[in-house]
């Protein structure tokens, strides 16, 4: 695929995502992740040279593979992933733009505890199950809000930014609006949090309606 063929098919998906930011309103931002777990380093620079510069990936040894070989370009890494504790330093080492995926207020002392070692700070989401699934990892919705100002009073090497769920799995669009409206009003509740990060490649459109300001699609978006 060339660089023209790459340009006509990330056009379409901004125009889609451009469409549901204006139904929310003129001035509601939406940052997109492009998540790269299945492209090669090669395909990466194909979308960096059309303008893409966030990317995410859910293992740590591939994102660590990936910084090595586009090193020279300015790109945003975010994890994505579920974090192993024995991952934990590898992943600090790499200083990613934000992790997505804090799921725990005891992943969080353990990040508290190797950051403080390390004198380092971590941009991190705190992860909500909304559709409480116990095929997702994250914390109950109802104690969201506590574990958050738990983690931001306890663990001042982590630097909250917001929150993050998934969409419920689900093929009803209400019952996924739902998982998606319960995150946002966390989100809205917990003072100086700036990120709500909802939606993926099925379901974005409908999760910035619901007021998502980063979504995170597969790159397998950009071939459609």
């Amino acid at each position: 695929m060339n660089n023209e063929e790459y340009k006509i098919y990330i056009d379409k998906v901004i125009r889609r995502v451009e469409a549901a930011r204006l139904k929310v309103s003129d001035y509601h931002i939406v940052k997109i992740v492009a998540i790269s777990k299945y492209s090669k380093s090669k395909d990466i620079q194909k979308l960096y040279q059309i303008g893409q510069r966030a990317f995410g990936e859910n293992k740590v040894q591939d994102l660590k593979l990936k910084i090595k070989d586009l090193d020279e370009l300015p790109l945003e890494w975010h994890f994505v992933g579920n974090l192993q504790k024995n991952k934990i330093n590898n992943l600090i080492d790499m200083e990613p733009t934000l992790f997505h995926a804090l799921d725990s207020l005891e992943l969080a002392n353990e990040l508290q505890k190797k950051l403080l070692a390390k004198d380092k700070t971590l941009d991190a989401l705190l992860q909500i199950n909304s559709a409480k699934e116990e095929s997702k990892y994250g914390v109950m919705p109802e104690d969201a809000k506590n574990i958050y100002e738990k983690i931001f009073e306890s663990c001042p090497n982590i630097n909250l930014k917001g929150v993050m769920s998934i969409g419920a799995h689900s093929d009803d669009k209400e019952v996924i609006k739902k998982s998606f409206d319960t995150t946002y009003e966390i989100y809205k509740s917990l003072n100086g949090a700036t990120v709500c990060s909802m939606g993926m490649s099925g379901d974005f459109e409908l999760a910035i309606e619901c007021g998502s300001n980063l979504v995170r699609l597969g790159t397998v978006m950009f071939d459609k």
